[in-house]
């Protein structure tokens, strides 16, 4: 960020509490009016009036155009909706390729920098499944077997996204910089939340890890030990309420440990079939005729339902609905909303769908 004191989170905050529209008009308005708006205080404030860095910022996006590159903000159309429900979502990313493929539905691919044979076999062959199905592979562009699902999808004719670690002018490793080319050429993307010039520090990679989980609808992982970016990225998946699927190992097997570990702990769904991962994630919305929505209205409205409830009946009416989604438009955390959403199903008056989507009966 530019404004000095000013990162991430306080940005999401503003966009989130205050009533400006256009993010730029922040910057007309008086400093006693800006104090006033939840999460700035006078510091930030004052950063923000005295903010005369445009010549910086005009770079930015002059080195952003050269590279044929377009920035995504999230509230822009193409931002994808699942990323846009995440914690701590980011405000906006580069983005190379065509933007389309941002609202495909996707599964992570992620596993080792350094697989063994039966990770690679088993991360091509899964590949060449999910895009079989339609589903578009994400990953992190790292070697192993990041590298084999993209180029996997790439092959197979599928769509693939490579979230960076860097810069979108800065490739890496630069042994994959080919194979970022090939992924925008046949209709994927590369996309980053570091502005052009971020070297591909190894701080940026857990950070990369939850975009990597948090746009897709589940995270599939390979090949891993018990420690490492893949065993981030399933815990940020479980964090954001994403399926979390593993590939079983030999017993003894060092590579494979952290994907037996995700097994015996509960924390992933062992996958032996395409059907394995299909019947968890719900990719398209199931329609329902007039008739039978006037009825489930009738249903639902004679039951005795608190004002939180009743609440979420009303939003579930018009669509199904994700819990990340729910949480936000009740404005309450998922651990509280889940033992509400249990006491509706229990009462038929709700039901969970495969991936923690939510629907009336």
């Amino acid at each position: 960020m530019q404004v000095p004191n000013f990162g991430p989170p306080t940005v999401r905050k503003l966009i989130r509490n205050s009533r400006i529209k256009d993010p730029i008009e922040i910057f007309d308005l008086p400093i006693p009016v800006l104090e006033k708006i939840d999460g700035m205080g006078k510091v930030r404030a004052r950063n923000i009036a005295d903010f005369d860095g445009w010549d910086s910022v005009d770079e930015v996006i002059k080195k952003t155009e050269e590279i044929g590159a377009r920035i995504i903000g999230i509230d822009d159309p193409e931002y994808p909706d699942l990323l846009k429900h995440i914690y701590d979502p980011p405000i906006l990313f580069w983005l190379l390729g065509d933007p389309e493929v941002l609202k495909k539905p996707g599964i992570a691919v992620v596993g080792t920098r350094n697989p063994g044979k039966y990770g690679l076999n088993q991360a091509r062959s899964w590949s060449q499944k999910l895009v079989g199905s339609g589903i578009c592979i994400n990953s992190g562009l790292a070697y192993g077997i990041d590298a084999a699902a993209h180029q996997t999808a790439v092959k197979r004719g599928g769509k693939t996204i490579a979230v960076l670690g860097s810069g979108i002018d800065w490739i890496y490793p630069n042994k994959n910089i080919k194979l970022a080319r090939k992924i925008v050429e046949t209709g994927g993307a590369v996309i980053t939340e570091f502005p052009p010039g971020t070297k591909p520090d190894a701080i940026n990679f857990p950070s990369r890890n939850r975009i990597v989980s948090g746009m897709s609808h589940g995270v599939l992982v390979v090949e891993s030990g018990v420690k490492g970016g893949s065993m981030i990225t399933a815990r940020s998946a479980l964090d954001q309420n994403r399926e979390v699927f593993v590939i079983p190992h030999p017993l003894g097997y060092m590579k494979g440990e952290g994907c037996n570990y995700l097994i015996r702990t509960g924390q992933g769904k062992l996958v032996q079939s395409m059907e394995d991962v299909l019947s968890e994630i719900s990719i398209e919305r199931e329609g329902s005729t007039e008739s039978a929505k006037r009825e489930v209205r009738k249903e639902w409205r004679e039951m005795e339902l608190d004002k939180e409830s009743v609440q979420i009946c009303e939003i579930l009416e018009r669509n199904k609905t994700h819990i990340d989604q729910l949480s936000e438009l009740v404005e309450q955390p998922t651990y509280k909303l889940m033992p509400v959403l249990l006491d509706l199903e229990m009462k038929g008056a709700i039901q969970q769908k495969a991936g923690k989507y939510f629907e009336l009966c």
